[in-house]
């Protein structure tokens, strides 16, 4: 990664140098890495989800570009929409959920960048949830217990 941020344009449906990643079936493509931000798309089908966790190191933004997600924010849960912008400081446990019945697209913000990009790296096409919990933990991102989602 690099230490400043690329000029350029990440065209629609495409990650940045061609990368995409399947974690646990939902498609992500890199937009923008650089020390300060990593901005990445995510296209979540019907009923799929990432569990509640933490970055303890980094700010999160989501912008909800198609369709809804459910999110539980800091215990709450809380419903975004197309064209809603979401705000998850550094420390608040946080998990999306597709709930509906039609594909979700957002565009997520992530400062610092941190490990993250180099954790996707290493979830793509990773098969087995309790590997995704460890090698996420040893890059700064650390899930909470299955009933923190309900």
């Amino acid at each position: 990664m690099s230490a400043a941020l690329d000029k350029g344009i990440t065209r629609e449906g495409t990650g940045f140098n061609g990368k995409t990643w399947n974690i646990l079936g939902q498609v992500y493509f890199p937009k923008a890495a650089c020390e300060s931000t990593f901005a990445f798309e995510t296209n979540s089908e019907p009923g799929q989800f990432v569990p509640v966790h933490i970055h303890p190191t980094q700010d999160e933004i989501i912008l909800v570009q198609e369709g809804e997600l459910d999110l539980k924010l800091d215990g709450q849960w809380v419903k975004a929409k197309a064209g809603d912008l979401v705000r998850m400081p550094r420390g608040i446990p946080h998990g999306y959920f597709n709930k509906s019945d039609k594909p979700t697209r957002a565009l997520f913000l992530v400062s610092p960048a941190r490990m993250l990009e180099e954790l996707f790296g290493k979830l793509d096409n990773l098969s087995d949830p309790a590997e995704v919990v460890k090698v996420s933990a040893e890059h700064e991102v650390d899930f909470l217990p299955p009933e923190a989602n309900d």
